[in-house]
């Protein structure tokens, strides 16, 4: 893993889309190759600490990370958009849009880290491309609602899903046998949904580093030891 001393550039950001304005942090390491948006789902939003911890693990790794709202406040309150995949994975291309044209991303390769119903909309948004993006993780999330879009996701995708949580094991299970990309499908021992189990987030943050170290051709000798756990995969290399 990279060291902490690393140059890093971190600001709180409002992304301006066409009539509404969400917060963001954004943080890129010095040579980073490539930068993270986070995917919220159920309601979750940027303070989210599982992800927030997820995002500092890249980071220091080396790699940029961009937490960001994907509702306002007043859309929160109503349940039907946490659940809407097409408006979320909407918001999170437009989003990704207004990345690619700060001067700081434009040239970095880009990745999606979806939980829960933020799994679905970052692999809908990863299959419609425009812009495209070269890995997508998800961490207890619903692929599932994904629909139609799962055949035509082209970015490795690496599921990351808790033993114990087995109604979303099955879900994924089923996502992951429909697609047709480079995939991962890895079940961390022990943990229930929200990996609140000691160590289980730890596993959590090292698989997505290591997943986006890969793709996001971060330098050699950068890459972390893969912990244990249960896995299907039909990424021959990884």
């Amino acid at each position: 893993m990279r060291q902490s001393s690393l140059t890093v550039q971190s600001r709180t950001v409002r992304v301006d889309l066409e009539s509404i304005s969400l917060r963001g942090d954004l943080t890129i390491p010095a040579n980073a190759p490539g930068i993270v948006v986070f995917a919220h789902g159920s309601g979750s939003s940027r303070l989210s600490g599982r992800n927030r911890f997820v995002a500092a693990s890249l980071v220091q790794a080396g790699i940029g990370a961009l937490l960001v709202d994907l509702l306002t406040a007043d859309e929160e309150h109503d349940r039907t958009n946490v659940f809407d995949i097409g408006l979320l994975a909407g918001r999170l291309r437009a989003i990704t849009r207004w990345l690619l044209d700060r001067p700081e991303a434009s040239e970095l390769a880009l990745g999606y880290f979806g939980a829960s119903t933020g799994g679905g909309a970052a692999l809908v948004a990863a299959a419609q491309g425009n812009p495209s993006v070269a890995a997508v993780v998800s961490r207890g999330g619903r692929p599932d609602l994904a629909g139609k879009w799962l055949t035509k996701v082209t970015a490795p995708t690496l599921l990351i899903v808790g033993g114990q949580d087995l109604t979303v094991l099955e879900l994924n299970w089923m996502a992951y046998e429909r697609m047709v990309c480079t995939k991962r499908l890895e079940v961390v021992p022990g943990a229930t949904h929200l990996f609140e189990e000691p160590g289980t987030l730890e596993v959590v943050a090292i698989l997505a580093a290591n997943w986006f170290a890969k793709y996001l051709n971060q330098p050699e000798g950068a890459s972390h030891a893969s912990p244990r756990s249960g896995v299907r995969d039909d990424d021959r290399g990884y």
